[in-house]
Formats: C-alpha cells, sequence, structure tokens
C-alpha cells in the first residue's frame, strides 16, 4: 500500500535520513521509535508529502505522489492522507464538528453531507454530546479523539500520527491506543505512528527504530 525507498534528507548541511526505505501494508501498525533527532518526524512528514525528499520515492499504490504537480500533491494527500499530532491542532474558534468536517469541505463535499459524516464519526468516538462545544471546552483526551475523527473524515488509506498520545494521561494514552486497534479492525485503515510509548510500540504489527538518519538493523 505504502512504499517509501531510499529517502534522504538534509536541513543547512546536516544530513537527516541517509537512505530509508519501507513498506506499509493495509491494515497494518508501524510504530516508528528512536532517540530524539533521529529523523522520526522529518520521515513522517515526507510520507505525508508535508516535506519533500533530497532524493528517493513516496509510493501510494504505485502512485509517486512527488512526481505530481502541487496542485495534484494536496488534493491527494487531502483524500489519501489523514494526520494526528501531538497537540490536536483543532481550530479553537470552530466546534467539534466543524473541526471535524473541515477537511471534507475542502475536499469540495457538501456541507449537509459532510457534517453527516463528521456526527457518524463523532458518535464512533463517543464524543455525541461535545458535538457543538470548541476544543476549549474539550478535555485532553477528548481533544485528541476529535483529531482522530477529523484525520478519519474523508476515508484516507492511512493515518499518520506523530506522539500522538505524547500530551495525555496514563489512563487517555490507554484509551487513544486502543481506538487505534479499534479502527483498524472497524475501519481497515493503516497506522504509521511516531511514537516513545513503548507500550504502544509493543502492541503494534511492526516497530521500525530510526537511529542517526538509518533504520536500525
Amino acid at each position: 500500500m505504502l512504499t517509501v525507498r531510499d529517502i534522504t534528507k538534509s536541513y543547512e548541511g546536516l544530513q537527516i535520513l541517509r537512505g530509508v526505505s519501507l513498506e506499509v501494508a493495509p491494515a497494518e501498525i508501524v510504530a516508528i521509535v528512536g532517540p530524539s533527532g533521529a529523523g522520526k518526524t522529518t520521515l513522517l512528514q515526507i510520507i505525508g508529502s508535508l516535506e519533500r525528499p533530497d532524493g528517493g520515492t513516496v509510493s501510494y499504490d504505485s502512485t509517486d505522489i512527488f512526481a505530481m504537480k502541487p496542485s495534484q500533491l494536496a488534493e491527494f494527500r487531502n483524500k489519501n492522507i489523514g494526520f494526528v499530532f501531538q497537540f490536536h491542532s483543532l481550530l479553537p474558534e470552530f466546534t467539534l464538528l466543524e473541526n471535524v468536517a473541515l477537511p471534507a469541505l475542502i475536499g469540495g463535499e457538501s456541507k449537509a453531507s459532510a457534517e453527516g459524516r463528521a456526527r457518524e464519526l463523532i458518535n464512533y468516538m463517543g464524543l455525541a454530546d461535545r458535538a457543538e462545544h470548541r476544543p476549549a471546552q474539550l478535555s485532553g483526551g477528548e481533544r485528541q479523539r476529535a483529531a482522530v475523527a477529523r484525520a478519519l473524515i474523508n476515508n484516507p488509506k492511512v493515518i499518520l500520527a506523530d506522539e500522538p498520545s505524547g500530551s495525555l494521561d496514563s489512563a487517555n494514552r490507554a484509551e487513544l491506543h486502543k481506538l487505534f486497534f479499534d479502527l483498524r479492525r472497524d475501519r481497515g485503515q493503516s497506522f504509521v505512528i511516531v511514537t516513545h510509548d513503548d507500550s504502544l510500540a509493543e502492541q503494534a504489527d511492526r516497530t521500525i527504530r530510526i537511529v542517526d538518519g538509518r533504520i536500525a538493523q
């Protein structure tokens, strides 16, 4: 489903990634671990097309994303890749419902359709009674579940998560981790998760360790 080949990346003469290759299968949960500064987040951003590599390729179902024009790539990203960040990145002026529906609206879906599907996801997340609340009115765990719902709204091929439970307490971390596996079971989503959480890495189907910009053998 996802194929990464020989990715290299440097910033201001400092090489961050040194020929990283990996594959992710449909409905697979992959954890990326390693010390701070090893290149984990840079790799995730390149996989998600938020950064362009210096060399190498990233392909989804044989589609080389960096061969696309910028407008094509933006459309592809919107429809095929979901993102979950450590600090949820919800828009504070919008309700939970509006935040979840936003990627579908950006993709050209009607408001009625987008909000209808958003409500279904919000219900799945156990947040039905919070749909009209703004992020400041939600707990940390609720905000992260809302962020996951937003990532799912366009039914992407893969969810990319960067330290998604890093700001949560132990109970909410466990709940979020369980949610990822429930989503894989119920929706067939693939997940690539950068994490320092050993318990999440141990539950993943596969763990990839990056050290000094390379995959450790």
